[in-house]
């Protein structure tokens, strides 16, 4: 039985690509590309010659069990998309469900990603952050998302496209409130850029300027719930918001200590007590 190679390919610039994944690559039978034109040019930089395997969205579903028959026949496989990580908000998730289910083995190559990437130098706290990738298009689905992370202390990590950008920040204006943004923008690139600023003044500056290249947007969580409080009775209340978001009570307290006169174990104690635990 052979293996699948989940390979990191960079978001930009050439020179991000790893040894490693340079030898993985050369080393498989096949590659599973989303866009065969894009990985050609990738591989063709690298001297790689190697059968790629289109597999995207569109035909995922069908491709996964034929691939999986592949590598259980002795083949071993990688999997690639146009820029960054596989399999993170993208179609390969199928693949690697379908060899987890047959028992093949699964390994990375890791590589650049550019959530974390982007979340790294957002300037923002980077010590809780939910992954969102692409909101949904359609406006029912959208909205039910947006109001489920509203409450939300995390960094927000959005990725979108820039005929959409204009819209979204509109959207998430309206659900999250006015929160600090760091729009990054074309990352690793030649004309990278990081735009840090708030959702206000980012939708209003792109309704008059023409968004280009894709964005990952890094979105504050929602500061009101760590708003300092005089009393321990208005430090629980924020730790009680926390829990009923479904944090863990005793991590909530934690979080409501960093930004509060009170220890953790003084909100812990006084939280049992109350909720006659």
């Amino acid at each position: 039985m052979g293996i699948l190679y989940i390979v990191g390919t960079p978001i930009g610039n050439l020179g991000d690509m790893t040894f490693r994944a340079v030898e993985t690559l050369k080393s498989v039978d096949f590659i599973c590309a989303e866009d065969t034109r894009v990985t050609a040019k990738l591989l063709n930089h690298f001297e790689i010659k190697k059968p790629l395997v289109s597999y995207h969205e569109h035909n995922a579903r069908r491709e996964s069990a034929r691939i999986a028959e592949r590598i259980m026949n002795g083949e071993n496989a990688a999997i690639v998309t146009d820029a960054g990580m596989p399999c993170i908000s993208d179609p390969g998730e199928l693949l690697v469900r379908e060899c987890a289910d047959r028992d093949i083995t699964v390994t990375v190559v890791p590589g650049a990603t550019a959530a974390m990437s982007a979340a790294a130098v957002s300037g923002l706290p980077t010590r809780h952050i939910a992954f969102h990738g692409f909101l949904p298009t359609d406006k029912k689905e959208r909205r039910a998302q947006l109001a489920a992370v509203k409450n939300s202390t995390d960094t927000l990590v959005f990725y979108e496209a820039p005929h959409k950008l204009s819209a979204t920040l509109g959207d998430l204006l309206t659900f999250l409130g006015d929160r600090r943004v760091s729009l990054c923008r074309e990352l690793t690139k030649l004309h990278e850029e990081i735009f840090r600023t708030t959702l206000s003044e980012a939708a209003a500056y792109y309704k008059d300027n023409e968004p280009r290249g894709e964005f990952v947007l890094v979105i504050e969580g929602n500061a009101e719930l760590y708003e300092n409080a005089d009393s321990i009775e208005s430090a629980l209340e924020q730790v009680k918001g926390l829990a009923d978001n479904g944090m863990r009570p005793a991590d909530a307290c934690r979080e409501i200590a960093k930004v509060t006169r009170f220890s953790k174990g003084e909100l812990y104690t006084a939280y049992l007590e109350e909720n006659g635990k």
